[in-house]
């Protein structure tokens, strides 16, 4: 029972992602800096979502001698990384939207903790592969 209902709610949530007019229907409209705000919250995240990808397709061609399996998960990784921003922007904007709109405080997120741990990982791993003269 209580499975349908969280998957009733997640295909209402994604059904907002490809009809944000829907949120209009609830609560009131907020100052549009506010809103505003939100978008450019969310095209902050698609920029880096879109970096992810980017970096992905630089370390895929850029690091020819880097081990075959190594270079295939490090562009894996990135790439899913740059998914998961572009889904994760969408659904924050919503939920912001929705909650200025009901009045609500504005929801929270441990993605940019998680994003911000495995970016400085890779990048330490990524400075150990260059000290160890195997990027060239």
């Amino acid at each position: 029972m209580r499975r349908g209902g969280g998957l009733r709610a997640a295909g209402e949530a994604v059904r907002l992602w490809v009809a944000p007019a829907r949120v209009r229907e609830e609560g009131t409209t907020p100052d549009y800096r506010f809103s505003l705000a939100n978008e450019r919250t969310f095209l902050a995240w698609l920029r880096t979502g879109l970096a992810l990808i980017g970096g992905g397709f630089a370390v895929d061609q850029f690091l020819p001698r880097l081990h075959g399996t190594l270079r295939v998960s490090f562009t894996v990784v990135l790439l899913v990384g740059g998914g998961l921003c572009a889904l994760r922007a969408v659904n924050h904007w919503v939920r912001c939207e929705r909650a200025m709109r009901r009045g609500e405080d504005l929801p929270v997120s441990r993605f940019p903790g998680a994003l911000a741990l495995a970016v400085g990982l890779f990048a330490a791993a990524v400075v150990v592969l260059v000290l160890l003269g195997r990027t060239n």
